[in-house]
């Protein structure tokens, strides 16, 4: 297709045009273009959630009481949650209470990235894109190498990860590779993953359905060839699209509990002395 027939099947109101991963994903800089601190609309997105999540917490608990107020209240109500359900749930009282500071961030913070996706103006999860997923993949991996290093020792460590007790010696030949392939590379690559597609295919269907009901109710039935009763085709598309927000929404939560989970899980494998 050359240009100027391109262009015109761009501006034909009568074409349906989906979302593309280039233009949802693929966003030019807005500063410091061509820099390694280049910003785009994305890394503003998670800097603004994480000053907001900040702010909320700070002002939440700057001035703690014995009987606390809403603010305060709600606070402790959600670090009680993960305290509960994550730390003390995973790694027991005593390790629970060393690493609550880590996970209760982990969780905050991916759920303060993963729910931009549905805040009108923002409307794209800063977890979407690889890079960060990444990132707390890292985290996670450092923290639990350093939760087997500084908990059980690294002999105890490597022993419990390569050579798990009660397996005949010669299958440490075929399964001690298998290990470390899945301690040492699956778990971060998987949990990064996990994290990315489910942030970005929850975008892409939001923008599907949301573009879709401008399509048939502006686009197509306003602007273009169709007519009033076009719109309804609108209908469908807008409870779509409205089911995928309630689906998101679910989505930043569970993603955040499922990353944290694991990474916990992670933690209290690599700390015990014995399997």
């Amino acid at each position: 297709m050359n240009l100027p027939v391109f262009i015109a099947a761009a501006e034909d109101n009568s074409i349906f045009h989906p979302p593309s991963l280039d233009h949802e994903f693929f966003l030019e800089a807005v500063a410091f273009a061509g820099t390694p601190f280049e910003l785009n609309r994305i890394i503003l997105v998670r800097l603004l959630a994480i000053a907001v999540l900040l702010l909320l917490f700070w002002l939440a608990l700057r001035s703690p009481k014995v009987i606390p107020g809403k603010g305060q209240s709600l606070a402790e109500i959600a670090i009680g949650f993960v305290k509960s359900q994550i730390a003390d749930g995973i790694l027991g009282e005593k390790l629970g209470h060393k690493y609550l500071p880590l996970l209760a961030a982990m969780f905050f913070g991916i759920f303060a990235m993963n729910i931009t996706g549905i805040i009108p103006g923002l409307n794209i999860a800063g977890t979407s894109l690889i890079g960060m997923p990444l990132v707390l993949a890292v985290v996670s991996y450092i923290a639990f190498i350093y939760a087997g290093f500084r908990e059980a020792g690294p002999g105890t460590f490597f022993k419990n990860a390569l050579f798990p007790s009660g397996v005949p010696w010669p299958m440490y030949i075929l399964l001690t590779p298998i290990e470390f392939i899945n301690i040492f590379i699956v778990r971060p690559v998987s949990l990064a993953l996990r994290l990315f597609l489910n942030m970005m295919v929850g975008h892409l269907l939001l923008v599907l359905t949301f573009s879709a009901t401008n399509f048939f109710v502006i686009q197509y039935s306003l602007q273009g060839p169709g007519g009033p009763l076009d719109m309804l085709f609108g209908i469908p598309t807008l409870l779509g699209g409205f089911v995928m927000t309630l689906v998101e929404i679910l989505a930043a939560v569970l993603q955040a509990f499922v990353f944290t989970l694991l990474t916990a899980v992670f933690i209290q494998q690599a700390a015990a002395k014995s399997h």
